[in-house]
């Protein structure tokens, strides 16, 4: 005779069983999303974006194996502010970070705030609601550094792990230099973020660091597994930002062209790594995507955005246009593969939308997010084209350099670009299908289309929500020099 009790008690253990099941087969159908954010590498760093000097076979091969972008912006010309925009898919300006955080006293000099506002939406807390695993490995800049220790940890963003450098809090590693001839061989900002405490604290050889970062986001992939979770990790190395310091025989003649070469060589050999363990494990190969980009246009110091026109900090092209390589063996056919997208105008602050569709989340409901999905364009399809314009607000505290005038804003619709000053002047139209240059200012050429396009970004300077001291692009005359 049957127990009916355990009829029933057998029965719900086996819709546990079988709702385990395929919870865990959903985690591994889920795809993984692996976000490479690479710091001060320009349009022109790369062999696959034509530079004919660096060797960067591994990061080619990506290229060849995927798709490339030739019209990519990141959404500021400098650090801090373009990481708040692929953070949060909403302009900068809006959480008043419009250039790098630094200390007290340089922040509210700019009128910066000291890091990114806790309250601020971020695509990690998102998936990680949808059930992901999310981990940031690497630079991050958003806050905590200096003298600015109270503000939250990288995992107050919706992090289940993080490790960092000196501009961030919580676990880090922190930088020793062998070819600068410090007194004590360390700058005085890795001591000040010792002094800070809030993380455990580890010192490492400059030239290691993006070992270190690959090796702990294999590790957190690792983690990902063991939880039976798909993952978000940010992958932010703080190459090729100076100072740059690679390997001992790396290191050619210690001038900054050889170093510069020398740290694109060492990190396309630790991405190669990273890469190889993607493709070497069937489950990630298979549910894998990998975004491959950078955060601004190159040090004018170190290198050029040829062929564009400008440096990081600058809101030509050479300062906010740069290379996007996507990586997705189950989207990304063998037609695909090595093909170039020519017409998307991609940004940055597209990228939480995306994922957030890719992985099921639910974007905040209250949030006013300023990009768009393009989730179709990293599939492959290349006759999508975005339905808003993108506009820029350069540093404040780089109005240009050497007498050189900055423009202060900046729009880009359909394929012109609009640059102007806050008062109206110094105004600068260009084709930049046409003229990738920027050499061929149509301003006078074309009124109409000049009137409406300053009009679109005047409007939106002023009437958009902007966390920001405007008075110090308003005074910006009297600070170019």
């Amino acid at each position: 005779m049957h127990n009916p009790l355990m009829i029933k008690t057998n029965k719900l253990l086996l819709f546990f069983l079988l709702g385990l099941s395929s919870l865990c087969s959903y985690a591994q159908e889920r795809v993984n999303i692996l976000l490479i954010f690479i710091d001060d590498m320009g349009y022109g760093d790369l062999a696959c974006y034509g530079n004919k000097e660096v060797h960067t076979p591994n990061i080619d091969r990506l290229a060849q194996e995927g798709i490339r972008f030739r019209q990519f912006y990141v959404n500021s010309p400098i650090c801090s502010p373009s990481r708040v925009a692929i953070t949060t898919g909403q302009y900068p300006s809006r959480w008043g970070i419009t250039s790098y955080i630094s200390g007290r006293a340089d922040n509210k000099e700019r009128g910066m705030n000291h890091c990114l506002n806790p309250l601020a939406p971020s695509v990690a807390r998102n998936l990680k609601a949808a059930g992901y695993y999310t981990a940031h490995i690497g630079k991050w800049h958003m806050g905590g550094g200096r003298d600015v220790p109270d503000v939250p940890m990288i995992t107050d963003y919706g992090f289940d792990e993080s490790v960092t450098q000196f501009e961030g809090l919580g676990e880090r590693y922190l930088a020793t230099y062998e070819t600068l001839n410090l007194k004590d061989s360390t700058r005085g900002l890795e001591k000040q973020s010792a002094a800070l405490g809030k993380g455990e604290v580890h010192w490492a050889k400059r030239e290691n660091f993006t070992e270190i970062f690959v090796d702990r986001t294999m590790e957190a992939i690792n983690h990902a597994k063991a939880a039976g979770k798909p993952f978000y990790i940010n992958l932010w190395p703080d190459d090729i930002h100076t100072p740059l310091e690679p390997p001992l025989a790396l290191r050619g003649d210690l001038s900054t062209k050889a170093r510069f070469l020398g740290v694109m060589q060492e990190m396309d050999r630790q991405m190669g790594r990273l890469f190889d363990f993607l493709r070497n494990d069937p489950d990630l190969y298979k549910n894998t995507l990998v975004v491959f980009t950078s955060d601004n246009g190159p040090d004018m110091a170190v290198n050029d955005a040829a062929p564009l026109r400008g440096y990081k900090t600058f809101l030509y092209d050479g300062g906010i246009r740069e290379p996007f390589i996507v990586w997705w063996p189950a989207e990304i056919d063998q037609e695909e593969a090595g093909t170039i997208n020519e017409k998307t105008v991609l940004a940055a602050i597209d990228l939480p939308l995306t994922f957030m569709e890719l992985a099921g989340a639910i974007p905040d409901p209250d949030v006013e997010y300023d990009g768009q999905s393009m989730l179709k364009v990293l599939k492959g399809d290349q006759e999508i084209l975005r339905d808003k314009p993108l506009f820029w607000i350069r540093p404040p505290d780089r109005p240009g350099y050497n007498g050189e005038n900055n423009p202060d804003l900046a729009i880009r619709s359909g394929n012109y670009k609009l640059l102007m000053d806050v008062d109206g002047t110094n105004v600068q139209l260009y084709n930049l299908v046409q003229d990738i240059g920027e050499s061929k200012n149509l301003a006078e050429k074309m009124p109409q289309l000049t009137a409406e396009l300053k009009k679109r970004l005047t409007d939106w300077y002023k009437h958009y929500p902007h966390d920001v001291d405007k008075t110090k692009y308003e005074t910006h005359a009297v600070n170019r020099s």
